[in-house]
């Protein structure tokens, strides 16, 4: 089988630990090289990890004719300009999330897909995670009635002043960290895009007044809301519940689901308050970092849109824009794509 030989910028854990395990369980991913500032860093991820080239810059490993795409897990203020960079060396692009810092720096990076002639998604892992796909699946079947609200938490607690996720000027903070998860899932699930948002926001002054504490209402045009929180600053937790006219369902796990373990469904059709009326499906053992990686492959080697398209990618960031504005302002903010 046709493999995608790709290179990895940078040594980050979720890369390390997560990602480049993954995708090397993969049957169409091969990764060749990974890159890092230091070139001792490359070397021992490289080593550890069975990975044939290490580079001591990004430059040198995006002028390798050898590598057909990159992997980019750098801090979020790299996200555009190295995409861009690796795009304009050839090379297909899967950038972590969010892709950028705001819509307009989005739509750059469709531009230089465009220009170049690659693919190029965001790492949004839970699009390819079956769990999600049947979560869908039974909602639209009418499982839990009409489909009203969301509502979703996700946090952990990190007061490291050198962390990159407490550095502002790095694109730190809750809502790009995690809070684009809630975001991301909603839509996924109500299958539309949200027409209105409502926001309130905490900044720490310690860390460069990044947003340690942000909740949100999202409005649909069908009717229903998503709210939720998310945190810098409050102890791990992460949940996303879905309630309709008939009964409610949720993910075990939503976002972080254990790799290679199984995950589990619970359905409630809201009899009682002592779960009479609960059950619980299994979903198979699966990886959704190789998923993701198989996928965004298959997309290079054969034609077609990745898991998530950049499109996808710019209404995202055009809600956490909205989120932003929405607290900044103390009115409903309207997302807009395109502004």
């Amino acid at each position: 089988m046709a493999k995608v030989r790709w290179g990895v910028l940078g040594v980050a854990k979720i890369a390390v630990n997560r990602v480049i395990p993954g995708m090397q369980a993969g049957t169409n991913c091969e990764i060749a090289a990974i890159a890092s500032r230091d070139l001792a860093r490359a070397r021992e991820a490289a080593q550890g990890l069975g990975i044939p080239k290490a580079y001591g810059s990004y430059e040198e490993m995006l002028a390798d004719p050898g590598i057909d795409a990159v992997y980019n897990p750098l801090p979020n203020h790299l996200h555009v300009p190295w995409s861009i960079r690796a795009a304009e060396a050839g090379k297909h692009v899967l950038c972590e999330k969010p892709v950028g810092l705001d819509a307009a720096e989005t739509r750059q990076l469709i531009a230089a897909r465009d220009r170049a002639g690659v693919v190029m998604g965001e790492a949004f892992m839970v699009a390819a995670h079956p769990q999600w796909r049947r979560l869908i699946e039974l909602v639209r079947a009418g499982r839990i009635g009409k489909l009203q609200s969301a509502l979703g938490t996700f946090s952990y607690f990190k007061l490291e002043t050198g962390n990159i996720r407490n550095r502002r000027a790095y694109g730190g903070g809750g809502l790009y960290d995690i809070g684009c998860y809630p975001i991301k899932t909603s839509r996924m699930v109500f299958g539309e895009e949200p027409v209105r948002v409502q926001a309130a926001v905490v900044r720490d002054p310690r860390f460069e007044n990044i947003d340690s504490l942000t909740s949100a209402v999202l409005e649909f045009p069908s009717g229903g809301h998503c709210v939720f929180t998310c945190s810098t600053q409050i102890a791990l937790q992460q949940s996303m519940c879905f309630y309709g006219t008939h009964g409610r369902i949720w993910p075990e796990i939503p976002f972080n689901a254990i790799p290679g373990g199984a995950s589990r469904l619970f359905l409630d059709d809201g009899r009682d308050l002592q779960g009479g009326g609960r059950t619980i499906e299994e979903i198979a053992p699966c990886d959704q970092y190789t998923l993701q990686g198989e996928q965004f492959s298959r997309a290079i080697l054969e034609g077609g849109a990745p898991p998530v398209p950049l499109e996808d990618a710019l209404r995202n960031m055009a809600v956490i824009d909205a989120v932003f504005r929405a607290a900044e302002s103390g009115r409903p903010v309207a997302p807009d794509p395109l502004g």
